[in-house]
């Protein structure tokens, strides 16, 4: 946050128009600059009028301009579109300065060239959320989560899962973020549960960073965390789950890596076996069900068990809606 506003006022700010941006005291202030100019950010300290001391950004203080190759520029520039999916957030919104820059640097004749080459590609929005609906609350609360995570303080949150019928409050020590399919996790320990649990930042209706801090736990790596989940849901199990492909399907299981620990094995008959050590079964339910009938659980039973049990109320329920149809359809007629 203290880069942004530096970087949003070019001839620079004091301490106490800082610590009043953020909130916090100028000792505060005073210590994450002095953070900052250890770690080598260019900045500057200016005496202007009346002996008034300023902060700034100075890319000229020893620091070299950043500067790409043509073929560089062009690249990423054509990238842009992957970070789409987190429009409205903080990363996007500086993102796509960043684009504008680049692409102003190409001079007409070369925007119009790259503009047609990137009609080239296409992106597929299934399921894509899009933040730009409430921009300001997710700019704040981004905000809000990442200094909680750096400086280890509890944030209450207002939060409604996808099952509850009302919001809940209570607190959350933050660890991290997590990115999956194109939405935003945080990831922390619940004092409540006495876990550590995910919550989509879609349903975090508030947020309230508190003064109270937490020890982060020193055994707490955010990789190894999702080392086992097959996506972002964390489980306390240990399970290898075994999933035979039918050969339409083959083909297409081999093309992708779902998971670190796959081992996949072609059969004779064309067939492929999957096989995968996870922490939990409710995702790669969700996948094998995806396929259809040519996915067949070889293990463990009570993941084979649980999703011959969906695809029962999955039939009875089609079944039913077309028996209801038939019925109007015949009454409709008479």
């Amino acid at each position: 946050m203290l880069l942004r506003i530096l970087c949003a006022h070019r001839h620079g700010l004091t301490l106490k128009d800082l610590a009043r941006e953020m909130n916090v005291s100028e000792r505060t202030i005073r210590r994450d600059l002095l953070t900052f100019q250890m770690a080598g950010f260019p900045l500057q300290k200016t005496a202007g009028e009346y002996n008034r001391k300023s902060w700034r950004i100075d890319h000229r203080d020893g620091q070299p301009e950043v500067s790409f190759a043509f073929d560089e520029a062009v690249a990423l520039y054509l990238g842009r579109h992957l970070m789409e999916p987190l429009a409205g957030t903080p990363f996007w919104e500086a993102a796509r300065r960043a684009f504008r820059k680049i692409r102003v640097s190409f001079g007409p004749g070369a925007r119009n060239y790259v503009d047609k080459f990137r009609a080239m590609f296409h992106q597929t929005a299934v399921g894509v959320r899009d933040y730009s609906d409430k921009t300001d609350l997710i700019d704040d609360l981004i905000d809000d989560l990442t200094q909680a995570i750096e400086d280890c303080r509890m944030v209450n949150i207002t939060y409604q899962s996808l099952n509850a019928t009302e919001s809940t409050a209570y607190d959350i020590y933050p660890h991290g973020l997590a990115y999956h399919r194109n939405s935003l996790y945080v990831v922390g320990w619940a004092p409540r549960h006495e876990q550590f649990r995910i919550w989509k930042v879609d349903r975090i209706e508030a947020a309230h960073l508190e003064d109270l801090r937490f020890e982060r736990r020193e055994d707490f790596d955010l990789e190894a965390h999702f080392a086992k989940s097959f996506g972002v849901f964390h489980g306390d199990g240990d399970v290898h789950v075994k999933i035979r492909f039918s050969s339409r399907a083959a083909r297409y299981v081999r093309e992708g890596t779902w998971h670190h620990s796959q081992t996949l094995t072609p059969q004779k008959d064309g067939s492929l076996l999957a096989e995968f050590d996870l922490d939990g079964t409710e995702e790669i339910k969700r996948w094998v069900l995806s396929f259809g009938r040519e996915a067949e659980v070889v293990g463990p039973e009570e993941l084979r068990t649980t999703i011959a049990e969906e695809a029962r109320n999955m039939f009875a329920e089609h079944t039913h809606e077309h028996r209801a149809e038939e019925k109007y359809d015949r009454s409709h007629r008479v």
